[in-house]
């Protein structure tokens, strides 16, 4: 893109003016000049249209693209972003190509219209969140305002899973593994699927149906950003346990307070050195008979947990 005229100034009322005179005198090579003429002569105007929107948010806030992007979608977190949007602000053709470098090597926390409906799809986010219905392919979301400076090093090891000759749901398995008690992303994991539509089917498969702990922030974990993942730990749950519904796991966390209730830990007091995470105890044990419902089940940390297990062997 040409360089904006220091002439003309770069205020968006300047702009706006130039770009009018432009048009008006084009009426000119409508009228008499060719098809190339015509082409060339509008060459100006849409460098004058670029120039006009991405004057729309002062160079002392965002003095790049790049910048001028995240500025628009720190302006409206968790709203609905058309792709034509970041086209005008940014002011550049290869807008989607910095959309993706500040998701891969800033780490921030943009996600497309696809990947979201993905997430949807398989019970991980709420559109109500959003405040939609529904989403569209060139629609995008920065789902969090925080910024993760590891980003740059997951995606490096999702590009290197990714190649890998494994099944999509062996490889989203690794990808979590390698980041146990991180949070990730959708879109890593999507990546790290290879495209698959059906990451995120496979990702809720991992969780119920073979006992990984992979919490989300509508599967007990309201701590975590909207649409992060994360492996709370490299245990699998007993095949019992795997049965209790989403839906009723989530109720036992809210009326619990999302704390253990024998010695009341909880996420805010996660540390590296002490990686616990909570889990749903049966109080009359599966093998007795016990449902899996609200009424027979607590919230407890999985220290307090092991404690009721080994103290019920011991018995």
């Amino acid at each position: 893109m040409a360089r904006r005229s220091q002439k003309l100034g770069n205020d968006p009322e300047s702009l706006r003016a130039r770009l009018l005179e432009l048009i008006s005198n084009f009426e000119h090579e409508l009228n008499n000049g060719d098809l190339r003429g015509r082409v060339i002569a509008l060459v100006p105007t849409f460098h004058a249209l670029r120039d006009l929107g991405s004057s729309l948010i002062p160079k002392a806030d965002a003095a790049s693209a790049r910048d001028r992007i995240i500025f628009y979608l720190l302006t409206y977190p968790r709203k609905v972003i058309k792709g034509d949007e970041l086209m005008v602000v940014s002011g550049i053709g290869e807008w989607a190509r910095r959309v993706r470098e500040l998701r891969v090597e800033q780490g921030w926390s943009i996600v497309t219209g696809v990947t979201a409906e993905e997430m949807v799809k398989a019970g991980d986010l709420d559109l109500a969140m959003l405040g939609v219905q529904s989403l569209m392919v060139d629609d995008y979301v920065l789902l969090d305002e925080s910024q993760d400076r590891d980003a740059a090093f997951r995606w490096n090891s999702a590009n290197t899973i990714r190649k890998k000759k494994l099944g999509v749901k062996d490889k989203l398995l690794e990808f979590l593994q390698s980041n146990v008690g991180r949070a990730v992303t959708g879109e890593e994991l999507r990546y790290v699927a290879d495209g698959s539509t059906e990451w995120a089917r496979r990702v809720r498969e991992l969780r119920t149906e073979e006992g990984w702990s992979i919490a989300t922030r509508t599967t007990g974990r309201p701590d975590l950003p909207i649409g992060a993942y994360v492996l709370e730990d490299m245990n699998q749950t007993p095949p019992h346990d795997r049965k209790i519904p989403d839906d009723v796991r989530g109720d036992v966390l809210v009326r619990d307070r999302y704390e253990c209730q024998y010695c009341k830990w909880n996420h805010s007091m996660w540390n590296a050195s002490d990686p616990r995470h909570l889990e749903l105890h049966h109080v009359v044990h599966h093998v007795q008979g016990g449902q899996n419902s609200v009424g027979n089940l607590i919230t407890l940390c999985t220290v307090c947990h092991h404690k009721v297990h080994r103290k019920l062997k011991a018995d």
